[in-house]
């Protein structure tokens, strides 16, 4: 990552884009050993996306967690499931 990228906060070094766009699948545990290598590879010395991972983590903590306390519309799952491609009401369907 260059200097000016750490000190803006922009993620623009080598990986982040691929880091960035599978931060869901490497979440979810979705990708191959190899490919979770690389980007924990990339977490550890990318700052920016390590923060994006942390959001990202904390994000799908919390709507799980709303998910499964409060009574939400039908619909409104579906489609916060089908955004995360995750069965957060654990009924084995994603939408």
């Amino acid at each position: 990552m260059t200097e000016q990228a750490q000190t803006s906060g922009a993620c623009e070094g080598p990986g982040c884009e691929e880091t960035l766009k599978e931060l869901d699948l490497f979440l979810d545990s979705e990708l191959s050993d190899g490919a979770r290598q690389t980007i924990r590879h990339h977490l550890d010395g990318c700052p920016d996306c390590l923060g994006a991972f942390d959001f990202h983590a904390e994000l799908k903590l919390v709507v799980a967690k709303k998910c499964q306390e409060n009574e939400m519309p039908a619909d409104l799952l579906s489609k916060i499931e089908r955004c995360f491609n995750t069965d957060f009401d654990g009924d084995g369907v994603i939408g």
